[in-house]
């Protein structure tokens, strides 16, 4: 598998995704690894590592949008495709990943 493959997913861009954080019971994963995290992540994300998400997919609910971020939207859309096969209603990445998080102004956390 090339790792320049991205799965077709369902995809939001940032303020799409704070808002539906904000406006429902949505859910943002940040999947990067635990340094990037500890470098800033979007407000209100929980952190489970793209390599981890197999192991900690019960922590996460089924019937509710699952918003998935990365870096740049190429991890989060593996993620957001493995989801969707596991079964997940709504699982959609979040395009252009913290980049476009924090160029749009949205809140982040350090």
């Amino acid at each position: 598998m090339s790792f320049l493959f991205r799965p077709k997913v369902a995809e939001a861009d940032p303020a799409e995704a704070n808002s539906a954080m904000t406006d429902s019971d949505a859910v943002l994963v940040d999947v990067r690894e635990a340094h990037e995290w500890r470098n800033g992540h979007a407000r209100g994300a929980r952190h489970i590592p793209l390599a981890d998400l197999p192991n900690q997919i019960d922590q996460l609910p089924r019937s509710a949008p699952v918003y998935l971020i990365c870096a740049s939207g190429n991890r989060s859309a593996k993620a957001a495709a493995y989801l969707e096969k596991a079964g997940f209603d709504k699982p959609i990445n979040v395009r252009g990943g913290t980049t476009a998080w924090s160029r749009a102004g949205l809140p982040i956390d350090r």
